[in-house]
């Protein structure tokens, strides 16, 4: 199909979503792949040039896992939930706040958008409680800090995706206290979703 065609094709849908948001969450294992991602990016810059404010949130999983056993730090795991001690979270910051959203938005600019890159911690973004222990094998274990989404503050991402950026966002939250929590970022995105009624 030649590209005069799929925009004639989709100009209903450019109409129909004018203006509107929409939440991309970009999962981990999408992240191993450069060339995914760099599709990826340009689609949702591509997006953002027609009318339509996208919202990137990320995971980072797997380059997690595989920082962790870089420095010799076993990955575990209670029911699809990283058990993140100090040692971890740090590790998972590091991944997540740094490399994968910083690449994330190098993509956004090679292909002519504006990305700008938060985590839950700016402006608190993302607030969250630490999770509840978890009961296994009749035992209660501490998954540490593992966060639960309590609050969005929509307000950052609305400013920033009026002014013409695409907002790239971490699922590092923080609780009430100043502490970074690790909170899935499928819940990132679900609730942001909900909030900025996208």
């Amino acid at each position: 199909m030649k590209r005069e065609e799929v925009l004639i094709e989709a100009l209903p849908y450019i109409r129909k979503f004018y203006g509107a948001k929409i939440v991309i969450k970009v999962g981990g294992h999408a992240l191993v792949d450069e060339h995914i991602m760099d599709n990826i990016m340009r689609d949702t810059v591509l997006l953002r040039f027609i009318g339509i404010k996208p919202v990137v949130v990320h995971g980072g999983g797997p380059e997690i896992t595989k920082l962790m056993e870089k420095l010799g730090k076993k990955p575990r795991f209670i029911r699809g939930l990283r058990i993140t001690d100090d040692e971890t979270l740090e590790i998972a910051r590091m991944v997540l706040v740094g490399s994968v959203n910083e690449r994330i938005v190098s993509l956004i600019g090679k292909h002519g958008g504006k990305g700008i890159g938060l985590s839950g911690n700016d402006g608190k973004l993302i607030v969250a409680k630490k999770k509840a222990k978890q009961r296994m094998e009749g035992e209660e274990i501490d998954l540490g800090w593992v966060g639960e989404i309590e609050e969005i503050n929509a307000e950052i991402i609305n400013i920033t995706a009026e002014q013409g950026y695409i907002p790239v966002i971490s699922p590092i939250a923080v609780d009430r206290e100043g502490n970074s929590l690790n909170v899935n970022a499928d819940s990132v995105a679900a609730e942001i979703a909900c909030v900025i009624k996208a």
